[in-house]
């Protein structure tokens, strides 16, 4: 699909605006340029994912826009509209039990007729190989561990080509050494393709080894309170952590983090 250009602008989401008048997002603007790796950190219940859900189209808004390539995703009054250009993957796993992993892979492709079944399976299986799946390919999904799911959903969203892939703390219940593996799988991928990588952690380490640019949230009602550009070279491997660069890079997000997770802790915030 090519570009990708997210443009956050002022966006402010007010949940039931009548009654209790809930502020998830007051203000919040951010500029991702195509083809970027952004990554989002901030206390738990700050407003992370009424961002992602807005971009993908889940949400309206109360204020403010949310433009992809220049034309409008969202604006007050506009209604949400999800799109093929947007791919979301999920906390909680979203494959389909009763297919195959070669099956779900290249569902969307061809539920769509983009490609026919020959060459879907051709790169379907890629795609597995390039996110070291090549193993179970014929497999269900109740048969393999979680952390091939995760990467398995990871590929099926690939595979429908989106301008942006939004991902909601995808790797949040592994292990730490099956994360380390998730994220190479998921760089070899994105070095390869280069969508526009919207991204949920609460892992700063996870931040800043994945990430071209961090957000850093405020505490509820959510602004960016910082953003740090991560000029590690890529491609990247687990040996950028012990550099003095990535340390600093680490210690500047780790205050900024503390600081608002401390005023979430001390309001009571809870998850929304």
């Amino acid at each position: 699909m090519g570009l990708g250009a997210i443009s956050v602008r002022g966006a402010t989401k007010i949940y039931n605006p009548d009654e209790a008048a809930i502020v998830a997002l007051d203000g919040c603007s951010m500029e991702i340029g195509p083809g970027e790796f952004c990554v989002l950190v901030g206390p738990s219940g700050c407003g992370k994912t009424t961002l992602l859900n807005a971009i993908a189209g889940f949400h309206d808004l109360t204020g403010g826009t949310i433009l992809l390539d220049g034309e409008e995703l969202s604006s007050p009054g506009k209604p949400a509209k999800p799109g093929a250009d947007r791919i979301v993957v999920f906390q909680n796993g979203a494959l389909f039990p009763w297919m195959t992993i070669l099956e779900n892979v290249t569902f969307g492709p061809l539920a769509q007729g983009r490609l026919a079944p020959d060459q879907a399976k051709k790169e379907a299986l890629d795609m597995l190989e390039t996110m070291g799946l090549s193993g179970i390919a014929s497999d269900y999904p109740g048969r393999v561990s979680s952390g091939m799911r995760r990467r398995a959903e990871i590929a099926r969203a690939m595979m429908n080509r989106p301008k942006v892939l939004l991902l909601d703390e995808p790797f949040r219940a592994m292990d730490a050494l099956t994360k380390t593996m998730a994220h190479q799988f998921l760089l070899e991928v994105y070095d390869r393709t280069k969508p526009t990588v919207f991204f949920i952690t609460h892992d700063l380490d996870e931040a800043i080894f994945l990430a071209s640019k961090v957000y850093v949230m405020t505490t509820r009602p959510a602004a960016i309170k910082k953003v740090l550009e991560v000029d590690l070279p890529r491609p990247r491997n687990y040996k950028l952590l012990a550099s003095p660069q990535y340390q600093a890079l680490r210690q500047e997000c780790q205050e900024a983090v503390r600081e608002e997770a401390l005023k979430a802790f001390t309001a009571g915030e809870r998850e929304m």
